[in-house]
């Protein structure tokens, strides 16, 4: 069974230094590139959700190769408490 999408991207975080949602959506593509919900708005919405709810912090952005904005997320001390506390131990 698949984490909820928004649980997924947290975990993702969790295991790299920094990331955009370009590069979470190519890393989850296999696994939730089938949903309806698979876009990049519903990405965005995951990440500000996870940076509102303390669990993840901006820590860069740029414009990318096409000229569109690259924002760069980062989990932090909360995120992963929250990550080894529910995710890690099963």
């Amino acid at each position: 069974m698949l984490l909820p999408a928004r649980t997924a991207v947290l975990k993702y975080l969790y295991n790299v230094e920094k990331a955009d949602v370009s590069e979470i959506m190519e890393k989850l593509k296999n696994d939730y590139g089938n949903e309806g919900q698979f876009t990049k708005d519903m990405f965005l919405e995951h990440l500000m959700a996870l940076e509102a709810n303390e669990l993840i912090e901006l820590v860069n952005y740029e414009l990318d190769n096409n000229g569109e904005l690259a924002i760069y997320y980062s989990i932090n001390d909360e995120g992963k408490n929250t990550i080894e506390k529910y995710i890690l131990k099963k």
